[in-house]
């Protein structure tokens, strides 16, 4: 089993591997990507332990055979139909991010509840009513949800999603959403706090 704090880093060597692997790269050693990703050589050892004898001394890992791995474990290796609510600035933005689609996260559906923005077109989709949720949940068997609606509507909005059957809510309202009492899983993704989290690291490093 990994923990939490290893998980959170497999997406990070699964980017890095992917890079490496268009640039036509066949192994890579242990120390390359911890100089990548910023971490000691010895923290990626430990990590990528769990996977077995993936990596030989000397020769370093097999670098499609570890992004095939990783994809595994993160649930990457299927494509996942995933909705957007909320197409204010930040909507509009995380519609067109091309990673979500590169790593097997595919835009089905895009939901807002302002009467001027239902029926016009974001991309290839067309913005629907929150009323036609459950519909397209079920017609597209969707699992994943992004949430970017104002703070006060992210918990109905949250809710909403939880009775259509959605178990997985990227929530990026500048507001915590609790983790339903389902199989619901919730992430909360507040940028200001990440910067605030980035000014005090800038502090302590200058004391």
């Amino acid at each position: 089993m990994f923990s939490d704090a290893t998980i959170s880093r497999m997406p990070l060597y699964l980017r890095e591997l992917q890079q490496l692997h268009r640039a036509g790269q066949t192994r890579v050693q242990s120390g390359v990507l911890a100089k990548r990703l910023g971490l000691n050589d010895s923290q990626v050892r430990r990590d990528l332990s769990g996977f077995g004898s993936l990596g030989q001394r000397g020769v370093g890992y097999d670098v499609k055979g570890l992004i095939q791995t990783i994809q595994n474990t993160l649930g990457s290796d299927r494509s996942w139909n995933v909705i957007l609510v909320g197409v204010g600035n930040l909507g509009r933005a995380l519609s067109g991010y091309r990673g979500f689609e590169q790593q097997g996260f595919r835009l089905v559906g895009v939901f807002d509840s302002d009467p001027g923005k239902i029926g016009t077109k974001l991309g290839l989709l067309t913005i629907r009513p929150l009323e036609e949720i459950d519909d397209l949940v079920q017609s597209e068997d969707v699992e994943l949800a992004i949430v970017s609606v104002p703070a006060n509507a992210a918990v109905s909005v949250a809710h909403r999603l939880e009775m259509a059957g959605i178990t997985g809510i990227l929530n990026f309202a500048p507001v915590t959403v609790s983790k339903p009492q389902s199989s619901t899983t919730v992430v909360n993704v507040d940028l200001a706090v990440e910067l605030q989290r980035l000014a005090f690291a800038v502090m302590k490093s200058k004391e």
